[in-house]
């Protein structure tokens, strides 16, 4: 038995030796049907076998070209419509003698094939040398291939991204899946008996009578164990959620084991298909396909739902007939092999999660090895609608995105917003909310991703988007304070070399690189634009552009954010010997248009700090802290200017020193304000989004021995 590397492949070998046959697997063609076809209107198809999982009904027909091909047709919840077709994998034997496994059937040969639910299919291929392998079809053009070649392979059932196989003689029976988006490693060997598989569990027959033990397929562990009541060493086992169907052999005795009420109630005996709370037999005696219906969990009379000829074939499941154990239809092939889908009638069980292919709860949107995106998968046990929704940490959304139809909600985030704009940094709460095409059931599960590499936030010059303070010592160090979220500074980054009297403006990002750059402004009046380094230290000689001279003259520079509303990151200064106010409009290339003064003599207030935008109203703000302690609110127009003063607080704080709006530094999505007072203690106030903010916290001392904090 050759063993070789197992993995998802793209076409190029098939495609190859498809040339040679004028043909392209895996292409799309012309549909030989109109673009949706009534139920009541049959779907030719050449009778040479059928599939129904998770609502794609998957046949074998001829391609425009003539030549074989697996098809695959999306069906309505209501069967009442079958979609075009979409060719998949080639039927036909190529160049080299190699083909898809086929077994005697009415039609000549049928090719025996398993859904997964979510669109993939499972298939056996023979190469030129008569070896078998499993071959599963994620979508048109690409494909996973077990490793295991031998002169027979079974596929013995196949869910979502696990499946289990015999292969030899005597039979191996392998368990094996992949993910989507990670790697996975469930691979198990072991002697082959009748199995099963829902989502992650795997259903086996014990060498016990009646006995069934469920296996955790990733924890690689029995997780339950029961005692069906069935009179034999159990021979075959189907497993669709709540009930777990099991029989004695092709005439013995059959039942399903209901694991909500615990007990088994007995079926009809003989080939047969569960669906969700029914069974399906061929009685071809009387020529139909009889259905039983136990979803109650007690078995009612069978009843007829299709006819369906005797046919020359004991066993025709997969052949003639076939049932969504993922939904409620029926499909099967007529005398002239056209195939139609009937619905059971019967309700199914409230929607659930089988299992989860999901990402870590970290996304770096800058990650050099290609992994910038959130990439997670949920099959479902039915068909669904989903709407997956990421908000900010203000609780805020940024982005949502919808799909369903199928049972698996796939989907991979980029880390942008629904304006194509990258996110901010930070922590990022998300929801998936799964629907029920039919019947009863809402699927809901949340989490958390840690965004870094977005956007900054106001005040952020590190990686993440809390708010950071640069302080200045006497030794000519300057000094980055990351801000953590808890409301409280916690790591440094320092660079030495500075002259006294360099005064920082935490900035913005003025580029692409989404790292904020820094502002300072040298004692001799020249404004310098940093350019960002993410938390990197800054020293005098780090790359940098001239902004010009002529700054000493302005007793207050800061940064409020985008003021006027065109996406640039703007300034605010006041002039030291009028008091006047102005705004600098940021331009292109990260430079500043003319000033233009939107306020007079101002110089009544002790401190004046940029906040970004504290009262809610997504506008850049501006506080003013006067010589009487008054704390004093200017709320951005968004056209560059504030309207008039607002008061927040009275007799507040006439101890500071310095008061700078520093970002979100709690991790709630609101500007918070940071104070240091005459004896060097530092104090936060928290934002609460509506302009005003809560009693002061002291967050740590000694904060004196700074000559300047921004």
């Amino acid at each position: 038995m050759a063993r070789y590397a197992r993995g998802r492949i793209a076409l190029t070998s098939f495609a190859v030796l498809a040339t040679a046959l004028g043909v392209v697997p895996g292409a799309q063609a012309a549909p030989v049907a109109p673009a949706a076809a009534a139920a009541a209107d049959p779907v030719p198809t050449t009778g040479r076998g059928i599939e129904l999982s998770g609502g794609l009904l998957h046949t074998v027909e001829q391609a425009p070209t003539g030549r074989p091909y697996i098809t695959q047709r999306q069906v309505t919840a209501d069967a009442s419509e079958v979609g075009a077709p979409a060719y998949m994998s080639y039927v036909g034997e190529y160049a080299d003698g190699s083909h898809l496994k086929a077994v005697p059937c009415d039609a000549g040969s049928c090719i025996r094939l398993k859904g997964a639910g979510n669109g993939r299919y499972g298939v056996v291929a023979v190469d030129g040398w008569g070896k078998e392998t499993l071959q599963v079809w994620i979508t048109k053009n690409s494909l996973h291939i077990d490793d295991v070649t031998s002169g027979s392979v079974e596929l013995v059932d196949l869910t979502g991204s696990y499946y289990v196989m015999n292969a030899g003689s005597p039979a191996t029976q392998y368990v094996d899946g992949w993910l989507t988006y990670r790697s996975s490693n469930v691979r198990m060997t072991r002697s082959a008996t009748a199995a099963g598989v829902w989502g992650t569990r795997l259903w086996t027959a014990s060498s016990a009578t009646g006995a069934l033990t469920a296996l955790d397929i990733v924890q690689k562990k029995v997780v339950e164990t029961v005692a069906t009541g069935a009179p034999c060493v159990i021979k075959e086992v189907r497993a669709v959620g709540r009930w777990v169907y099991w029989n004695c052999g092709p005439s013995g005795a059959a039942g399903v084991w209901d694991r909500t009420a615990g007990k088994s109630v007995a079926v009809p005996s003989g080939p047969a298909l569960v669906g969700d709370g029914y069974l399906v037999r061929h009685d071809r005696t009387a020529g139909k396909l009889m259905l039983s219906d136990f979803h109650t969990g007690a078995v009612a009379p069978p009843r007829p739902v299709a006819d369906l000829p005797a046919g020359n074939t004991a066993d025709q499941r997969g052949l003639t007939w076939a049932v969504d154990k993922f939904g409620g239809d029926i499909a099967y092939l007529d005398a002239g092999h056209a195939a139609h889908v009937v619905p059971s009638g019967v309700p199914t069980q409230p929607l659930e999660k089988i299992s989860a292919d999901q990402d870590d709860a970290y996304l770096d949107l800058k990650d050099s090895s290609g992994g910038q995106v959130w990439s997670s998968a949920w099959q479902l046990s039915k068909p669904a609608t989903w709407t997956f929704t990421v908000k900010d940490g203000s609780g805020q959304p940024v982005r949502t995105m919808k799909g369903g139809g199928g049972t698996e909600a796939d989907l991979v985030w980029d880390g942008r917003t629904d304006t194509g704009a990258y996110t901010y940094s930070g922590t990022h709460t998300w929801s998936l909310t799964a629907t029920a095409r039919e019947g009863s059931g809402t699927y809901t599960v949340k989490g958390t991703i840690g965004v870094s590499g977005g956007r900054q936030g106001f005040h952020d010059q590190a990686y993440h988007s809390y708010g950071d303070l640069l302080t200045f010592n006497s030794n000519g160090t300057l000094t980055q304070h990351f801000g953590q979220q808890g409301g409280v500074f916690s790591g440094k980054s320092s660079g030495a070399g500075w002259p006294a009297g360099s005064v920082a403006i935490p900035f913005a990002d003025t580029g692409s690189d989404r790292c904020a750059e820094l502002l300072v402004r040298m004692p001799a009046g020249e404004l310098r634009r940093y350019s960002g380094r993410c938390g990197g230290a800054y020293t005098p000689s780090s790359s940098h552009a001239s902004l010009g001279t002529g700054w000493q003259q302005y007793d207050v520079m800061t940064s409020t954010g985008d003021l006027n509303g065109d996406a640039r990151p703007d300034l605010v200064t006041r002039q030291k010997s009028t008091g006047d106010v102005y705004f600098h409009a940021g331009a292109a290339g990260g430079k500043f248009a003319a000033r233009v003064r939107i306020g007079s003599a101002l110089g009544k207030y002790a401190r004046m700090t940029g906040v970004g935008d504290i009262t809610g109203d997504g506008r850049a703000d501006l506080l003013a802290h006067d010589r009487n302690g008054g704390l004093w609110r200017y709320d951005g127009l968004g056209t560059g200017r504030f309207a008039g003063r607002a008061l927040v607080a009275s007799d507040w704080g006439r101890s500071y020193n310095v008061v700078v709006g520093v970002g979100d530094i709690t991790g709630d999505g609101r500007p918070d304000l940071v104070e240091r007072d005459t004896s060097g203690r530092l104090f936060r106030n928290n934002g609460n989004g509506k302009g005003a903010f809560s009693s002061r916290t002291q967050i740590a001392t000694g904060w004196h021995v700074y000559k300047g904090i921004f």
